[in-house]
């Protein structure tokens, strides 16, 4: 099944960032070897040059690297996993609160409106 990309961001990065939250998330082991290009690029529903552009852009920041002619691997690097949750976890609060603000609310609406949702969905 294809997967669903937006139209907000390059659907490269949309591709490497679901594969970071995986990693992170442990759904991916630290050391696990990737899907081949094809494989994973059939999987999503693109094109093998846009896995390919999100693979580099995983290998840039360090979440994955290659061993020659034995494909790619998750890092085994808990700090840096850990420090990209971090980043992540972030950037997904900085939306957030933009989005809650550009909407009308206060700082203390937020947070009361935040520690109901987390109250209702326990």
């Amino acid at each position: 099944m294809a997967w669903i990309f937006d139209e907000k961001s390059p659907i490269y990065l949309q591709i490497a960032k679901n594969i970071k939250i995986k990693i992170i998330g442990h759904e991916i082991k630290q050391g696990e070897q990737l899907p081949t290009v094809r494989d994973y690029a059939e999987e999503a529903g693109v094109n093998p040059n846009t896995m390919q552009r999100a693979f580099i852009e995983l290998e840039h920041e360090g979440m994955v690297y290659s061993r020659r002619t034995a494909g790619r691997f998750v890092t085994e690097d808990p700090v840096l996993i850990e420090k990209k949750r971090s980043e992540l976890a972030k950037d997904e609060l900085a939306n957030f609160i933009s989005n809650m603000k550009n909407i009308g609310f206060s700082n203390q609406e937020i947070l009361a409106e935040t520690e109901n949702y987390i109250k209702e969905t326990n």
